[in-house]
């Protein structure tokens, strides 16, 4: 039997899947939940072996809740679900280890499919939204910048970031203002959103909305 935790925060829509996925003679819903703190939770309680994990939780990005539960259960296959082909998202959802990404309004049948394939140790993407990231834009920003626009978004004041990468204060300002001329922002926040947004960060928008502001 697969086990398999669903996090979704639309009541009704999770109310449906768990449903659905009853029917099936080869899967059993282990848990449901509503927010990404009670994924994590419930992941470490009920071990499954497939989770399936909405984009957009109330408390977080299901992108940092599908490495959230890698943390705490990695033998747990995620499948991240979303509503919108958005350029970026496949890409963050990859680099979080999910196992598969489809979209809210696949089939029943391609879901189930696709819930017994990664529980194989198979990965299942959606067709239309690998060709969609192929042929998206390359990152304007060398190595470094990244570099420094990570720490940017995890929060970090302008000596912190020269500790952690071994730059001066000043290099780290110039960096700064490099990345925000390449992405053509007016502030960090904007600059973080529009690489993050591109697949070409890690972290969540939300996360970056909530992080301190950038100090020298």
């Amino acid at each position: 039997m697969i086990h398999v935790l669903i996090a979704e925060d639309a009541q009704l829509f999770r109310s449906g899947l768990a449903a659905l996925l009853e029917d099936e003679p080869d899967i059993v819903v282990a848990e449901t939940v509503d927010c990404g703190s009670k994924l994590v939770a419930a992941g470490g309680r009920v071990h499954p072996e497939v989770a399936l994990i909405d984009i957009d939780l109330a408390d977080m990005d299901g992108i940092a809740a599908t490495r959230a539960l890698r943390g705490v259960a990695p033998e747990c296959a995620v499948i991240v679900m979303a509503d919108r082909r958005r350029t970026g998202d496949l890409r963050r959802a990859v680099g979080a280890d999910a196992a598969g990404y489809v979209l809210t309004d696949t089939s029943p049948s391609e879901l189930t499919d696709a819930i017994r394939r990664v529980a194989r140790g198979e990965r299942v993407i959606d067709a239309e939204l690998a060709f969609a990231e192929i042929g998206a834009a390359r990152s304007p920003l060398t190595p470094r910048e990244l570099d420094v626009l990570e720490a940017v978004a995890d929060g970090a004041t302008v000596p912190e970031i020269a500790e952690q990468l071994v730059l001066s204060t000043g290099t780290v300002r110039n960096y700064v203002a490099r990345v925000l001329t390449k992405l053509h922002a007016r502030t960090r926040v904007e600059a973080v959103t529009i690489a993050t947004e591109h697949g070409w960060l890690r972290h969540s928008v939300d996360a970056v909305r909530r992080s301190r502001p950038l100090r020298r």
